[in-house]
């Protein structure tokens, strides 16, 4: 260290010392402060003391009787016909002997209702609040729900409900199913094996809503009161008062993914208006994720509803979404990729819906769904609506029997709607050609990578007369390319385009050969193609199917994840697509030495290697299921061709075409018609070629 710099720190040091002696509090500034803390201290100690005195109560004559007449409305009556209530700071009981008696409990401290009620009891100001606030309030709700008040406390009580296939579990809150958990199948987003919770108490609940002559009732309110029925059964029932009872009756059928619910009662008509005739269903539900591809299981989550004898429609499920609905509606379902839950009303239906669907934003979440309906409501003993739920797969067998099953007459449920297997035309492929192959394989092979062969399989043996039909064609314009290319040298003019065509024409003509023959089985095969982009992205009998690298057929089969996303194409690779590409474009290769060359269409050459690449960014995504079946449909169809070629003698296929041509053949209709408006063209286009000379 030089002088210069330790001198620099010394002066430094002494202005530094200088500013803090300078600035230091005086002795009378040190004692003003002193004085400022003490006294806050003692007006936090006079608050606390404030806090913790005596407060007085300030109940009548009339609060004790309304305290009482609560008790009698709240009460639950005992064997020896004392009343009994209790919530979280009030423990009641009322006979005739004794009148009313129990306590006020706050915390681990208990004081008498009858120190309460007399203002006697000291508490402090916060106690004296909760005291008040308490007995006031059991008042009323008692004038507010009436009977329905003694509902509203009590403990949480759960039964549950269940068969092979599901376990529901339903809580006296509400009265409600508040988990659905399904037994066969596992979430795909957990590491260990996780059961699917279709519906959860946390995020999804639905209630029932009517007017009493006083006060709307929402049964999401109250606590019920659970009798079991058997194994299978349970009624959930709130008693409002002496023969009167309001109840939720449920039963679980066995091997079964339907739970029955039906309203049962007893004495309403003394609670409720004469006219009553109508209720309302409220319904939530916040739809989790089960699957790895967000992608497909987002784009197939939406909700789907039904009119009383007309189609199923849905609401959008790429955006948000809301209907409202007037007519009668059989069923609404809230939809996932692979599961639904479905309430189907029996009778009349739902006579209105409000639906709405908005996406979630969230890494667990896919859609907040709501619904809001009204439901055809009688005051009268018995049964006063029914419905059915279906919580499970969408699984189209399963699902096609449901309407066998529940039994709504003639009017078919159309259920299977709920599975997206495209439109008319390749839903009906897929439903009478697909799916009964499909479920068939299924039912004696566990390996579905091989029921995916074998259904590949038997569509190409379907296929083949089209195949070979379309390949005898190509053929046939093959072996013609010599006479093809010797008009195309006559006519090299453009002004000749017509006489070219013409005689082009004419050459197929008299060999029997059609430049459109070999399009005709092609564009019979597209239909089927385009049923199996549906059919597998839909398959849940694929979900968690592994096959070599593919853990789950239902999804892409991700054997790398890039450092990056590439636009249309995402962060990771897929091996069954990847292969299906460089297949399809080894299969274009080997089609195009199949076809005869076209000089008049120079860019088609490259447009069928640009298709494949387009393939890689469009499946890249989609379920490895599909990527595999179209994998094998191309290899196969490449075997196809190698065998047709040595099949096929196109030798003999030209002397054949070419004795055809040298025999005179009578002209069709539509080739005589071609001919004329070729002719009247060309008259016309050297009549204007003439005039233009002229000028």
């Amino acid at each position: 260290m030089d002088k210069n710099t330790l001198t620099g720190l010394v002066l430094m040091a002494a202005v530094m010392f200088g500013f803090f002696w300078l600035t230091k509090p005086s002795e009378a500034d040190l004692a003003a402060q002193r004085e400022r803390q003490e006294q806050q201290a003692r007006e936090a100690l006079k608050a606390a003391q404030e806090q913790n005195k005596a407060a007085a109560l300030n109940f009548s004559a009339g609060d004790s009787a309304s305290l009482v007449a609560a008790v009698r409305t709240m009460g639950t009556p005992e064997a020896s016909g004392r009343l009994v209530f209790s919530n979280e700071h009030l423990s009641l009981s009322l006979d005739s002997v004794s009148g009313l008696s129990g306590y006020f409990t706050d915390g681990a401290d208990s004081v008498a209702i009858a120190d309460i009620l007399a203002n006697r009891a000291a508490l402090t100001a916060s106690r004296s609040a909760r005291a008040n606030s308490a007995v006031r309030a059991m008042i009323d709700n008692a004038v507010k729900y009436e009977g329905f008040a003694r509902h509203l406390s009590g403990a949480n009580r759960e039964v549950v409900l269940e068969n092979e296939l599901v376990k529901i579990t339903l809580n006296t809150r509400g009265g409600r199913v508040a988990q659905v958990e399904l037994k066969k199948y596992q979430t795909e987003l957990t590491e260990e094996p996780s059961n699917i919770l279709l519906f959860r108490d946390a995020t999804d609940g639905y209630g029932f809503r009517f007017n009493t002559a006083e006060q709307r009732i929402d049964t999401r309110d109250f606590n019920f009161i659970a009798e079991t029925e058997g194994d299978s059964a349970v009624v959930m029932s709130l008693v409002p008062g002496d023969g009167v009872r309001w109840g939720i009756r449920y039963a679980l059928a066995p091997d079964s993914y339907t739970l029955s619910m039906e309203i049962v009662q007893q004495g309403m008509a003394s609670l409720l208006p004469g006219n009553t005739s109508s209720m309302e269903f409220g319904w939530h539900q916040k739809m989790g994720r089960n699957e790895r591809g967000r992608t497909f299981e987002e784009r197939n989550s939406a909700i789907y509803y039904k009119y009383v004898g007309e189609g199923v429609d849905e609401l959008d499920a790429n955006k948000d979404d809301s209907e409202s609905l007037t007519g009668r509606l059989r069923w609404v379902a809230f939809k996932n990729q692979f599961f639904s839950s479905v309430i189907i009303a029996r009778g009349d239906g739902f006579t209105s819906a409000d639906l709405k669907s908005v996406d979630i934003k969230d890494a667990n979440y896919l859609k907040d769904m709501t619904m809001s309906a009204t439901v055809p409501y009688n005051v009268a003993d018995g049964t006063a609506a029914a419905f059915d739920f279906y919580f499970g797969p969408n699984d189209y067998p399963l699902l096609s029997k449901l309407d066998d099953t529940l039994g709504h007459g003639d009017e078919g449920l159309s259920l299977t709607r709920l599975i997206p297997l495209g439109w008319s035309l390749f839903r009906w492929i897929n439903t009478i050609l697909v799916i009964p192959v499909f479920t068939f394989l299924g039912s004696f092979i566990s390996n579905y990578g091989i029921i995916i062969l074998l259904l590949t399989i038997f569509i190409k043996l379907i296929l083949f007369p089209f195949t070979f039909k379309s390949f005898k064609s190509q053929a046939k314009m093959r072996v013609l390319a010599p006479e093809i290319k010797a008009i195309n040298d006559k006519y090299p003019a453009q002004e000749d385009a017509l006489k070219r065509q013409q005689e082009t024409m004419a050459l197929y003509s008299r060999a029997g050969a059609s430049p459109f023959s070999g399009c005709l089985p092609m564009l019979l095969q597209m239909p089927i193609l385009i049923a199996m982009f549906s059919f597998f992205p839909s398959a849940i009998e694929l979900r968690g199917q592994s096959f070599l690298w593919a853990h789950d057929l239902s999804a892409p089969d991700s054997v790398f994840t890039l450092p990056f996303s590439i636009p249309f194409y995402g962060n990771h690779v897929s091996l069954f697509c990847l292969l299906m590409t460089i297949i399809n474009i080894v299969y274009m290769k080997v089609s195009m030495q199949s076809q005869p060359q076209s000089a008049g269409m120079p860019g088609m050459k490259m447009m069928q290697y640009i298709m494949p690449i387009m393939f890689l960014f469009i499946f890249n995504d989609y379920a490895s299921g599909l990527s595999y079946y179209y994998l094998l449909s191309l290899l196969i169809t490449i075997i196809q061709t190698y065998i047709f070629r040595h099949v096929i003698d196109e030798k003999k296929v030209r002397e054949q075409l070419l004795a055809n041509a040298r025999k005179p053949r009578k002209k069709s209709g539509w080739m005589a018609r071609l001919e004329e408006a070729q002719r009247q063209a060309q008259a016309a286009q050297r009549q204007q070629a003439g005039g233009k000379r002229r000028r």
